[in-house]
């Protein structure tokens, strides 16, 4: 007869899977081999029963037969149960398999997620150098924006009094220009120019005056080297036809440094700023409010030049001229804040910068409510209160209603105090504040919309 083998007791618990499959297989050979054994012993036993003639023999080869019957069974049970056994390990096998490519699926899942949150942190940087950026150039533009009448006011203040059709001509040439419509704006200076020289001749004031005026018109289309052209002939003729401390000169003296500004050209341009600012103090004071104008456009020339002593100077000095002279909630003052609050962050002074953001919005709510008390804060104080909520998992999911008509009534929507509650998100962004953020963010966005 064959003979099974089995692996040892002792060593069954320290067999590996494919251990157990291989022996199981061996196991099952062994079975079927039997199994034939028994059933070919069987059957020639049926045999011998048919041939036998006395009771007591075919009894006895009766009950020899049953017992391989009996025997026959268990061994099929044995082969079943091996059988199960190898069918349990395919499926365990396909099971691992599965498990496998779940594991390699959820890797590769971490993966993409590691880098989705690495790109939204670089598109978070990124938005809010952009945010600051424009908040920057809003700030910029604010401060040269007086430059396009810079020239009629400074003449009229030192004497020399624009004839009425150039002051027109210039309303309308700014009007085109804003619209884009060079091709009407251009032609109509240059017009004005010719008619202008073949009358008075080319040194006359006027000349210079639409000297300036076309200049600031191919600054707007960002021909910025036939525009330094145009400034330095209007500059040479303001000084030899009215002198050269006249209000007019500085004029265009800040036009000049605001182009040179704009190519990037600061070195150059600094020293013009700063004889415009000598001629505007002589002129008109220390303490006037055009004097603040041309420090703030001197301290932007330095801050871009990495000079933040002087910026921090030049911004102190221009705010405590607007404070004084203008009172407190002049749109200067939050203008001039929010650009000593740049120059702060530039240099990492995130404290002092939050500080004059909280002021501007501030001084924004108590002109419209009249105080701060627990009823009316002003909206940086929602905007922490609710970062102290989702800290301690009690959320208020109400909306900022309350805050619905502050947005018309405090006129939020002004470019100033929009850019200081977007300056404020990042800097709250910065700080892991995200839920004041995000207050923030949504007011700039409502206030934008109104």
């Amino acid at each position: 007869m064959s003979t099974m083998v089995y692996p040892r007791e002792e060593k069954l618990d320290k067999l590996s899977q494919e251990e157990i499959i291989s022996n199981t297989k061996l196991v099952m050979q062994g079975l079927e081999a039997l199994k034939n054994e028994h059933n070919s012993i069987l059957h020639s036993l049926l045999e011998t029963i048919k041939c036998l003639k006395k009771d007591e023999e075919a009894n006895l080869v009766h009950e020899k037969s049953n017992l391989l019957r009996k025997s026959v069974e268990m061994i099929e049970l044995g082969l079943g149960e091996a059988q199960v056994m190898m069918a349990l390990s395919n499926h365990l096998n396909a099971v691992e398999s599965e498990k496998q490519k779940l594991r390699a699926q959820v890797r590769r899942l971490c993966q993409e997620n590691q880098w989705l949150r690495d790109e939204l942190a670089n598109t978070q940087q990124k938005l809010q150098r952009s945010e600051q950026t424009v908040a920057q150039l809003e700030e910029e533009k604010k401060h040269l924006e007086f430059m396009n009448h810079s020239a009629v006011a400074a003449a009229q203040q030192g004497g020399y009094e624009i004839p009425a059709r150039l002051r027109t001509l210039h309303n309308l040439v700014i009007q085109y220009a804003s619209q884009g419509r060079y091709e009407v704006a251009v032609p109509l200076c240059k017009q004005a120019l010719e008619d202008l020289e073949k009358t008075s001749g080319h040194d006359h004031p006027d000349v210079a005056t639409m000297l300036n005026i076309l200049a600031l018109v191919y600054r707007d289309q960002n021909k910025y080297k036939e525009a330094a052209h145009l400034l330095n002939d209007a500059l040479s003729i303001r000084e030899k036809t009215l002198g050269k401390d006249h209000p007019a000169v500085a004029a265009t003296l800040n036009n000049l440094a605001v182009l040179y500004g704009k190519r990037g050209k600061y070195k150059e341009a600094e020293p013009l700023c700063k004889r415009a600012l000598e001629i505007r103090e002589k002129v008109l004071g220390k303490d006037h409010p055009d004097v603040a104008k041309q420090l703030n456009n001197l301290a932007l020339l330095c801050q871009n030049q990495g000079k933040y002593d002087e910026v921090e100077y030049y911004y102190c000095r221009a705010l405590e001229i607007y404070e004084s002279c203008l009172g407190p909630d002049d749109p200067n003052v939050a203008k001039t804040k929010n650009n000593l609050a740049s120059c702060y962050l530039k240099q990492g002074k995130y404290k002092d910068a939050e500080v004059l953001y909280k002021e501007i919005l501030t001084r924004a709510h108590v002109k419209e409510f009249g105080s701060v008390d627990d009823e009316h804060k002003p909206i940086w104080m929602h905007a922490e209160e609710r970062e102290e909520m989702s800290k301690s998992k009690h959320r208020d999911s109400a909306p900022y209603a309350e805050y619905g008509g502050w947005y018309k009534a405090c006129k939020v929507s002004s470019p100033t105090v929009n850019t200081t509650l977007r300056n404020l998100g990042a800097l709250y962004r910065r700080q892991g504040k995200l839920e004041a953020a995000e207050t923030l963010e949504e007011c700039a966005v409502r206030s934008r919309r109104q």
